[in-house]
């Protein structure tokens, strides 16, 4: 496992993603039961981190904390050196939109839409959709291996097919961070293989930051930095 990031005080120059004292807790019959108790850490431009850790300890939370999908007790998260934990909803939304890409286990592709379509929704939440967007798109497209499934649905789709183009949509706004949560848990071994090496070129070939939680240990092995969350802290 990396080391605690905790020793680390000042954010890294380059505008990279910076977590401080994060702290989580959830309402219970015996009273609030604190899931993330100070977490830190720092990953720059460029690089990517796996967190680890047993069933229940949190991982997904912090995940959503992080992509502003969830709102912590305490604590703040900074990306782009912009700390964005007191943003105003609206402007919250916009930032999440044009910065954070997701991508989750269970994909959430839009089943009436097209392979093209579903990669070019987060565009279209925030405008109108022009001919570079779309050429953006299939060039992405093309980059997971899919220019031959363009005009398919989700459900034409294999379950790995359908995490390619979860990636190509959480990269379509060119954002500073990527999130992927248990990206390869339900893929047979070579399936997710294919996608353990298209998540660790993300970092390289588009300059972003990625986090992913995982509970695959080669996943994990892959990425810049590993982590593992125990205690509500990130060691």
């Amino acid at each position: 496992m990396a080391s605690d990031s905790s020793s680390s005080s000042s954010p890294p120059s380059n505008g990279g993603l910076v977590v401080r004292e994060l702290v989580k807790s959830f309402p219970t019959a015996a009273g609030p039961l604190r899931i993330l108790d100070g977490v830190q850490l720092d990953v720059a431009m460029g690089r990517s981190a796996a967190i680890v850790g047993p069933s229940g300890s949190g991982k997904s939370t912090l995940l959503y904390l992080i992509g502003t999908l969830d709102v912590a007790d305490s604590g703040s998260i900074t990306l782009r050196d912009r700390e964005i934990t007191q943003l105003p909803a609206d402007q919250l939304a916009a930032f999440r939109n044009e910065n954070i890409g997701f991508i989750f286990q269970e994909h959430h592709l839009l089943p009436q839409l097209s392979v093209l379509e579903n990669v070019l929704v987060p565009v279209v939440a925030q405008r109108g959709v022009t001919t570079a967007d779309r050429e953006h798109a299939m060039g992405l497209i093309e980059s997971v291996g899919l220019s031959d499934r363009i005009s398919h649905r989700p459900g034409q789709l294999s379950g790995g097919q359908r995490e390619r183009v979860a990636i190509a949509r959480a990269l379509i706004m060119q954002p500073t961070l990527v999130l992927a949560d248990e990206p390869t848990g339900n893929l047979d071994r070579r399936t997710a293989e294919t996608i353990r090496d298209l998540l660790v070129a993300l970092p390289k070939e588009h300059g972003t930051i990625l986090v992913t939680v995982t509970h695959s240990s080669d996943l994990a092995a892959a990425m810049d930095d590993r982590y593992e969350l125990l205690d509500g802290k990130l060691v």
